[in-house]
């Protein structure tokens, strides 16, 4: 910033002799007319005013500095969304690898622990109809009731006293896992208690056990597959993206991550019912609409 500065002359009247009458009051004899007075005539006064002006300079290096700086601030955008990609890339893949395996193996061990209990039970010949038809009968019972159970935790517990943890699902993520898979594990607990106990005996009680253990198990892959992989994108899930209901499911679920209707629905595959008991229908239809248009994009592009 540079300030000029403009000088004004201005040239004044000359000054004329002060002349004293007699209707004056005071006296000419006792203040006589000054010879200095006479000194001042036809005097040119000379008035200097500076006027400060904002000027904008320019210089050579701040020429330059736009054009460098915005190359500058491109690539080290495009660095990042480099690393960022690859980053959630190395994630989806930890995490598929890791829902793989667990499925697979939970899979497969509750296929050989179904087929071995009921193989040793028929040796003798004998088919424990009753105890097999309670066994599955339960299997069903204890995947549906997780549902409720999953719902009242969901609201009592996780968003209540445990928020701590819970609160992490709700962030966004840093890494593969996050705080709030340790629910997960929780509920395998009693899952793989059940499992153990109706295994290894016979029995009425122990085959409700194992089918309640059961149950829990198939509710929790069901549980992974959906809400990790088809609503958070956490792994690639394949088919069942297409699948209407699970469709409608996943933008209930994403939903309940907007709080629009203060955090309904806390359940995950009832949550579109329980999303439309709170007036919720008409974003649901919304929310599906855009998640189809995203999953088409996604599709043309790939």
């Amino acid at each position: 910033m540079a300030a000029g500065l403009s000088t004004i002359l201005v040239t004044l009247k000359p000054l004329t002799r002060y002349s004293f009458s007699s209707k004056q009051p005071i006296s000419t004899a006792v203040f006589p007319p000054s010879p200095r007075l006479n000194s001042f005539k036809r005097r040119k006064i000379l008035t200097v005013c500076f006027v400060i002006e904002e000027r904008k300079q320019s210089f050579p290096m701040d020429e330059d500095k736009p054009e460098s700086t915005t190359s500058s601030l491109e690539m080290l955008a495009t660095t990042r969304l480099i690393k960022k990609a690859e980053r959630k890339k190395t994630e989806r893949m930890t995490y598929f690898i890791a829902a793989v395996m667990s499925s697979f193996g939970i899979t497969s061990m509750a296929i050989i622990a179904v087929y071995y209990r009921f193989y040793w039970q028929m040796k003798g010949g004998e088919v424990p109809a009753s105890e097999m038809f309670a066994t599955f009968a339960l299997a069903v019972g204890a995947a549906v009731g997780m549902e409720f159970w999953a719902r009242w935790a969901h609201r009592a517990l996780w968003h209540d006293s445990l928020w701590n943890m819970h609160e992490s699902h709700h962030k966004p993520r840093e890494g593969a896992f996050e705080l709030n898979d340790v629910f997960a594990i929780i509920n395998a607990v009693p899952a793989i208690g059940l499992l153990y106990y109706g295994f290894f005996n016979n029995g009425l009680v122990p085959g409700l056990c194992f089918g309640a253990g059961l149950g829990i198990t198939m509710f929790g892959m069901a549980y992974m597959f959906v809400h990790d992989g088809l609503v958070h994108k956490r792994f690639p899930v394949g088919p069942i993206a297409n699948v209407p209901y699970l469709r409608k499911v996943a933008a209930a679920h994403q939903l309940h991550h907007t709080d629009k209707f203060k955090g309904v629905p806390y359940g995950l595959f009832l949550g579109p019912k329980e999303l439309e008991e709170v007036g919720g229908k008409e974003e649901l239809e919304k929310e599906i609409s855009r998640r189809i248009r995203l999953y088409n994009k996604g599709s043309s592009t790939s």
